[in-house]
């Protein structure tokens, strides 16, 4: 397994991204829209290339702690495999296909409830 990236939610995704790049120096990746086009994803990466995803989601407003943090997210061979092998303590999605982001998705959760999202690249 490869660290892929950190998802934070955000209230304004451009404002995020302005900030990102402006302040720290990140560069703009790349990025998608849900197929419903309610939540925005962009992504800005360091110059190692690790990304943080910053995800906007019309209508919502992360104000509380728990709020603010999604999931991290790791890159696997095989995301049914590894959905099926990894002893997890919860299931928030079970694998699926995610066309706009290229690739193929579960997410489960850690010994303390923290979601991490498998992801393996669709070809």
């Amino acid at each position: 397994m490869e660290f892929l990236h950190t998802c934070l939610n955000v209230s304004d995704v451009d404002r995020s991204v302005e900030w990102y790049t402006e302040q720290l120096g990140f560069e703009e990746s790349w990025g998608f829209e849900t197929p419903d086009g309610e939540t925005v994803n962009r992504y800005v990466a360091d110059g190692n290339g690790v990304e943080l995803q910053l995800s906007d989601t019309e209508g919502a407003s992360p104000a509380d702690p728990g709020d603010l943090f999604d999931h991290v997210a790791v890159l696997v061979d095989d995301v049914d495999s590894a959905f099926e092998e990894i002893e997890n303590h919860g299931v928030r999605d079970e694998p699926g296909d995610q066309p706009a982001a290229g690739a193929r998705t579960a997410f489960i959760k850690d010994p303390d409830g923290h979601v991490v999202e498998l992801v393996e690249a669709l070809e």
